[in-house]
């Protein structure tokens, strides 16, 4: 667990935000592989992976209702504002890839911040992050066909 510091709450925060971008982006992308595409097996990966996040912060230490939960400042928050690229969405291919994206830069984040205090948990999101890549490059080329064809 974190040493008591200042930035702790502020890391905490940190880590906070990020899981849930992360996994509101997880599921996002497996709301479209499942209803969209129809792929059983792209589905039933994301949704592992969004389980295993889960665990991973359970398995670190951080109680998600105790520690991190009372560190969330939303009305706080300095970056809380939309930008207008968000509501830009043409096509089901661009929801996809934003929220890929939103995913790929949040597990980013949280690799590097549990660097400070659990190597173990920053090294199974790396994994993550190349398991989140290959999934990406195989429903893109299926929503892209998908939505072409329609």
């Amino acid at each position: 667990m974190l040493k008591k510091t200042y930035f702790n709450n502020k890391i905490r925060r940190l880590i906070d935000a990020n899981l849930n971008r992360l996994k509101e982006g997880l599921r996002v992308v497996e709301d479209i592989l499942r209803f969209i595409a129809d792929d059983k097996k792209l589905t039933a990966r994301t949704r592992k992976i969004r389980h295993e996040i889960t665990e991973y912060i359970k398995e670190s230490g951080f109680d998600l209702n105790v520690i991190i939960l009372k560190e969330r400042q939303i009305i706080e928050d300095v970056g809380k504002k939309s930008i207008s690229t968000e509501f830009k969405r043409k096509n089901i291919t661009d929801i996809f890839l934003a929220n890929a994206q939103r995913v790929k830069e949040s597990v980013r984040v949280l690799e590097e911040f549990f660097k400070l205090f659990d190597r173990k948990t920053s090294m199974r999101f790396k994994k993550l992050r190349y398991r989140i890549y290959h999934i990406e490059k195989e429903a893109i080329e299926k929503i892209t066909e998908l939505c072409n064809n329609k």
